[in-house]
């Protein structure tokens, strides 16, 4: 869990970056490209090309194709009609999404995992449920369609490296990043602004450091940390993004925010997490399944 931890402070970052120093600024095709390039340079040393089963090595390349290269291309797209708090709330879903894909890829269903999940969203959606623009359903729409694919990626990723811990995941990592290379690649010359590719030095900066520590690093710790827990614990620490992204953009950015209800907010996410945690010891009391 220290994994997850470590990356949501990450990713917190990220939103804000993205949002603040980016969107609309600087072409959100090519921003999404340069991030992908930059991280799988920094796993093309580690990536094991002898000895790796094809069929592992392009299940894992999908995976990053949906995860990240469908995903990136949906969430900066969100940023053009959305706040950085409003996109920040729209992925209170994101835990529902990964209960539902991680059991459905296994055949089950835990029903009381719903209810921590549910409890961790409407924790989410106390912290920021006001001041949403008239964009909001496209918007809306987009993160949604992000949240899908981040949900449906490390779902699956941890469901096949459940089935292969004999792998060393930083050989096969690269793959995962070369996935999301091909969607980039086709995405920037379908429908990039050329107009727009020419950024400032803060925004390489940004560019820089969203390609090689918030995804290079980022995603193969999340999705390391992803496998070392249950799904029902990896979809409430989706949400916790959410707190911490909107307390970072508040204290660099100085954007408005109701401080009573981020901290309600964030005391119902903690309770969703501490009753998740009763219900793992219930499963396994009874075995239920």
């Amino acid at each position: 869990m220290k994994y997850l931890i470590l990356v949501t402070f990450l990713w917190a970052f990220s939103f804000s970056f993205i949002g603040e120093v980016l969107a609309g600024e600087v072409d959100s095709y090519f921003a999404v490209l340069i991030r992908v390039v930059l991280a799988s340079l920094v796993f093309l040393p580690f990536t094991k090309f002898r000895g790796i089963q094809t069929k592992l090595k392009l299940k894992i390349m999908f995976i990053g194709t949906v995860q990240i290269g469908l995903m990136y291309i949906f969430l900066y797209k969100s940023f053009l009609f959305l706040t950085v708090p409003e996109v920040l709330l729209f992925t209170i879903f994101t835990p529902i999404y990964v209960t539902l894909f991680y059991d459905g890829l296994k055949g089950q269903f835990k029903l009381l995992y719903l209810i921590s999940t549910g409890l961790a969203v409407f924790g989410a959606y106390i912290i920021r449920y006001q001041n949403i623009n008239e964009d909001f359903i496209i918007g809306f729409l987009m993160v949604q369609g992000a949240s899908i694919c981040f949900a449906l990626g490390q779902s699956a990723y941890k469901n096949i490296m459940e089935s292969n811990k004999e792998i060393r995941q930083r050989d096969i990592f690269g793959y995962f990043h070369f996935g999301a290379l091909i969607v980039s690649v086709i995405s920037f010359l379908l429908f990039a602004n050329l107009e727009k590719i020419s950024p400032s030095l803060t925004q390489w900066g940004v560019l820089i450091w969203l390609g090689v520590i918030a995804s290079g690093l980022g995603y193969f710790l999340w999705n390391k940390g992803a496998c070392l827990v249950d799904s029902g614990v990896l979809a409430i620490m989706n949400n916790a993004l959410v707190p911490v992204g909107l307390l970072i953009n508040l204290i660099i950015w100085e954007k408005s925010s109701n401080y009573l209800l981020l901290f309600l907010g964030s005391i119902v996410m903690a309770l969703s997490l501490y009753l998740h945690y009763y219900f793992i010891k219930l499963y396994d009391k009874n075995k239920v399944s």
